[in-house]
């Protein structure tokens, strides 16, 4: 079942109680990572909420509508982000920079500053928009089932690999156009818990962040925010 991209705040918001996933599942499908020292857990009020990325020692890159619960802004303080682990119950906890946060007003994109961080940033792309075809991954600590997303949270960082459809492809319809692209599943599907996460570049672009993940149908296909065409805002925000 294809889901409105505004249906995917009720898993994230409302995640509950995080159960441990099983050793050999990850997303829907894919696969524990053993690499991605640049993925952020989010989480509000103590509770897993969404995925990001670390683009500087001080910036944290995210989907917008994680900052939001019922229409309203969720407040810093109820905010924290887990780093340097790829399980969210070692990583080092950091709080926004009050009133830091900054939107894409085009993209369903969040910027974040956080005090410095020991990690090792993303990369950001070049002005080339990634290419229908081309295989990418996405990294989360999303839901790893269908049905009750909230019982089956990940504590460990996984992944799904995914490639790229033209915009204009029926299966896209909801998921690309605009500043998204369209994807279809190579090996699992991102869900809930995983909006905001990095989808990478493969091979030799493996530590490049092309994309935002904001939508899916945990299924087949999913959505992203299209990283190259909001470059001039993340580095007028970030100052690079």
């Amino acid at each position: 079942m294809k889901l409105p991209r505004l249906t995917l705040l009720l898993p994230l918001v409302a995640l509950a109680t995080l159960a441990p996933a099983p050793a050999a599942s990850a997303v829907i499908g894919g696969s524990v990572s053993a690499y991605g020292p640049w993925a952020v857990r989010m989480l509000v009020d103590g509770k897993g909420e969404c995925t990001g990325t670390a683009i500087s020692r001080e910036w944290i890159i995210s989907a917008s509508h994680c900052f939001f619960e019922q229409a309203q802004d969720i407040a810093d303080a109820r905010i924290e982000f887990r780093v340097g682990s790829l399980d969210q119950r070692t990583g080092t906890v950091v709080h926004p920079v009050k009133d830091s946060r900054q939107g894409s007003p085009v993209a369903d994109m969040m910027l974040i500053k956080v005090p410095p961080m020991t990690v090792k940033p993303a990369k950001l792309p070049g002005a080339e928009p990634v290419r229908p075809g081309q295989t990418v991954r996405q990294y989360g600590w999303g839901a790893t089932c269908q049905g009750d997303e909230n019982s089956c949270q990940s504590d460990v960082l996984k992944q799904s690999d995914l490639r790229v459809v033209k915009s204009d492809d029926p299966r896209c319809d909801g998921f690309g156009g605009g500043t998204d692209f369209c994807l279809t599943s190579v090996s699992g599907v991102p869900a809930g818990g995983d909006s905001g996460g990095p989808i990478m570049g493969t091979g030799a672009a493996a530590e490049t962040l092309v994309g935002v993940f904001d939508t899916s149908d945990r299924e087949s296909m999913a959505g992203a925010g299209d990283v190259s065409q909001q470059l001039a805002w993340i580095r007028k925000v970030i100052g690079c």
